[in-house]
């Protein structure tokens, strides 16, 4: 009997097809969604931009060796027009703190966890900075600090910490990092961010802080953003150079946060540090995105296109090579909200004038220098 001589025989056809169809579909999308994410810096392929990429792709630091070898490569700020480069760096999570090998669950975070790659680095990069700067003052934006119409900063004697992280052990809410803060510096910040045209004041010394994100109710003192690596970067005590905490706008609007930074630029010139601290890739919802061994194209792919925009040694180009970072595939599966994004142009911001150098750029904890002038 022929397949044909039964009534139902273009259905029982399909029903013996489709699962081949359905296989070769499958291939075909995942070949062709692995290929347009690897393509997907082209959004910056603006031919302007290309031309302004510093020449051939060098070798980028992501062992100890070549970390301090770019740490050792920065300029001193006398030599760079008597400023100090602003840094946009990784600062990691409680998990800085803690060692995760016991726990397998936690395997995808391991290069950000205790003696990891990124605690590796941050042991070396806070040194550096001390003993090639030896600035007068820290002035910090975290990820963790948000404010709506105006900019807040930090005005303690001795800096409170805020543990504004749950579900830990009871030793996580006994770290201790000893800084202080200095009310001289906290007003010259206010006075920039003025002179700047946006509206700031200091933060009440028992006032909360705005809700940065989390769903609990805020409280005050530098958040842990600020104090876990600066616990690496600097030592369990650490009070001869004053820091003071600077909030980062609400909005999370790129072009919004780069005004906030532009507005501290004159502080680089007066001997002080500007740090501005998040992470490149930062999601709950898909675990694997945090370990590059694991990661999806799509996380791979914005890592690079990070890396080509902040590479990018036009002042005017690297800017929107940045802002275009927001419209890559992959920056919305990053970062489901872009908190520890933004920091990034607060940096780039403050540093807005000369060139950049890459620090640190393993994969999702890039640390980058703006304003190289030299």
């Amino acid at each position: 009997m022929l397949l044909t001589d039964n009534p139902h025989w273009s259905e029982l056809l399909l029903f013996a097809l489709a699962p081949l169809v359905l296989f070769a579909l499958a291939q075909f999308f995942r070949t062709l969604s692995t290929r347009l994410f690897s393509a997907a810096p082209v959004l910056l392929n603006n031919p302007t931009i290309t031309k302004t990429m510093s020449g051939a792709a060098p070798t980028l630091p992501t062992t100890d060796e070549a970390w301090k070898a770019a740490l050792d490569a920065l300029p001193t700020a006398e030599a760079n027009n008597g400023k100090i480069p602003a840094f946009f760096f990784a600062h990691g999570s409680p998990m800085l703190l803690r060692d995760t090998s016991p726990y397998p669950r936690f395997d995808s975070l391991k290069n950000q966890a205790g003696k990891g790659a990124l605690a590796r680095f941050l042991s070396v990069f806070g040194p550096a900075l001390l003993d090639k700067y030896k600035p007068k003052g820290i002035v910090v934006f975290s990820a963790h600090w948000e404010e709506r119409g105006q900019v807040l900063v930090t005005d303690y004697q001795e800096n409170p910490l805020l543990m504004d992280y749950y579900g830990f052990e009871d030793e996580m809410y006994q770290v201790q990092f000893k800084s202080r803060g200095d009310s001289a510096l906290s007003a010259r910040v206010v006075a920039a961010v003025k002179e700047g045209g946006l509206k700031a004041r200091t933060l009440g010394t028992m006032e909360s802080r705005g809700k940065d994100g989390r769903a609990r109710m805020p409280g005050t003192g530098l958040d842990h953003g600020v104090f876990v690596p600066f616990k690496i970067m600097f030592g369990d005590e650490f009070t001869s150079v004053p820091i003071v905490e600077v909030s980062q706008d609400e909005s999370l609007s790129p072009d919004r946060n780069w005004e906030i930074g532009k507005t501290v630029d004159v502080l680089r010139s007066e001997g002080y540090l500007i740090l501005s601290g998040g992470l490149t890739v930062h999601t709950f919802r898909d675990w694997s995105a945090w370990k590059e061994e694991s990661a999806a194209p799509p996380y791979i792919a914005f890592h690079k296109a990070i890396l080509e925009a902040v590479q990018v040694q036009d002042p005017s180009d690297r800017r929107i090579a940045l802002s275009n970072l927001t419209r890559h595939p992959g920056f919305r599966l990053a970062h489901p909200r872009e908190e520890h994004f933004t920091p990034i142009y607060l940096a780039a911001g403050a540093g807005e004038k000369g060139r950049t150098q890459v620090l640190d750029a393993t994969y999702g904890q890039v640390t980058v220098a703006f304003g190289i002038e030299v």
